[in-house]
């Protein structure tokens, strides 16, 4: 590793712990790059911070409070080929002021070395949680990358209404959702179109 590679890593853990840690905690969803056993590493994980019965009689005066939920993981070849997506899909996240985070720089480089937790607006949160989502199972990796630009595309509400369809309905309404979802956005396993529409909305 190279003196001035060394420095901007500093930097860059640096503003992590003065600016953008302090934020996890608040954020409606997080985005956690992390290891798991026999697993390709990093492992992306997708959060949404949701409300929870503190106690578990309904009756009860008790406080709500509110914790985060699991909604999509991504490793490997399909968080290879979506890594350029979710880099722009995270762009956008600012502070309460309405300044950028940068969050893309914790992952610029095809090695990440980051693991930690980063924090997402309800759109990023929504349109990584969708795309993870609807990746599972997919073995064609255009497929998988054609679902996420076009998932980035929604608009944030867009985005929020078809993430609903697919976790909020039930086991086989869900299961069902996302079989169709996956048709409409990536197309049927090896369909000719699938590659040249992928080439249309590479940016």
């Amino acid at each position: 590793m190279t003196k001035g590679s060394s420095t901007n890593q500093w930097d860059m853990f640096e503003t992590y712990k003065q600016k953008i840690q302090p934020l996890v905690g608040q954020s409606p969803w997080v985005l956690r790059i992390t290891e798991y056993k026999d697993t390709p590493v990093p492992v992306f994980l997708v959060k949404e911070r949701t409300l929870t019965e503190h106690s578990a009689d309904k009756n009860s005066n008790a406080p709500k409070k509110k914790l985060l939920k699991d909604r999509g993981l991504l490793y490997g070849q399909s968080l290879r080929r979506c890594l350029p997506i979710i880099r722009l899909v995270i762009s956008g996240v600012c502070d309460d002021a309405g300044i950028p985070l940068n969050l893309q720089r914790f992952i610029a480089s095809d090695r990440i070395i980051f693991r930690g937790n980063l924090p997402l607006h309800e759109e990023a949160g929504t349109k990584l949680a969708l795309m993870f989502k609807l990746q599972e199972r997919i073995k064609d990796m255009d497929r998988v990358e054609l679902i996420a630009w076009r998932v980035e595309r929604f608009s944030a509400e867009e985005a929020a209404y078809w993430l609903s369809r697919v976790i909020h309905f039930g086991d086989a309404a869900n299961r069902w959702a996302r079989a169709g979802m996956r048709t409409m956005l990536g197309g049927q396993p090896g369909d000719k179109a699938v590659p040249a529409m992928l080439e249309k909305l590479r940016r």
